[in-house]
């Protein structure tokens, strides 16, 4: 490497630590007169910020003295005259949107009534025959043990009489 080539590399190499110093010394300014700046506003800034806080409680608190009796006032409105015409206005639309039922047909009911009449009927009358032939079966039943006795005794009779 030629002389001029190391002394030009030296030189920019020096500008350039050269301009890095420069650049962290403002920096270190400029943080130095920050600190100081922040504190003085601080100390500025601090009665005024405490006045405006209790300023702001002090507001808060008459702002809620006021809202509280109108939002009472407020509350009893809607209990008492709001929700009974919200209310009644629901129900009627309620009853205005709901279809109609339809009618049931009155022959379906009739032809049911007659159903049931007739297998009423058709339960009394098999009834009644169940009852007349086991009338008759008993009658016919005793008949025949009547006539049974009466030829065992009959027979008796002729066996002795003769």
């Amino acid at each position: 490497m030629s002389l001029t080539m190391n002394i030009r590399r030296n030189r920019q190499a020096a500008m350039a630590r050269s301009r890095l110093e420069r650049a962290q010394e403002a920096y270190l300014q400029a943080m130095t007169a920050c600190r100081g700046g922040v504190g003085a506003a601080s100390e500025r800034i601090t009665p005024a910020a405490e006045r405006t806080r209790d300023m702001a409680a002090e507001r808060l608190l008459l702002a809620r003295g006021w809202s509280a009796p109108r939002l009472e006032t407020a509350a009893h409105y809607v209990e008492a005259d709001l929700a009974p015409r919200v209310s009644s206005f629901l129900a009627d639309m309620a009853h205005r949107v709901e279809p109609e039922q339809p009618q049931r047909s009155r022959k379906a009911i009739v032809g049911m009534a007659v159903a049931v009449a007739a297998i009423g009927v058709a339960g009394v009358m098999a009834t009644r025959r169940n009852n007349a032939l086991s009338w008759t079966e008993m009658e016919s039943e005793v008949e025949r043990k009547a006539r049974e006795a009466a030829d065992t005794t009959g027979s008796d009779d002729k066996v002795r009489s003769t």
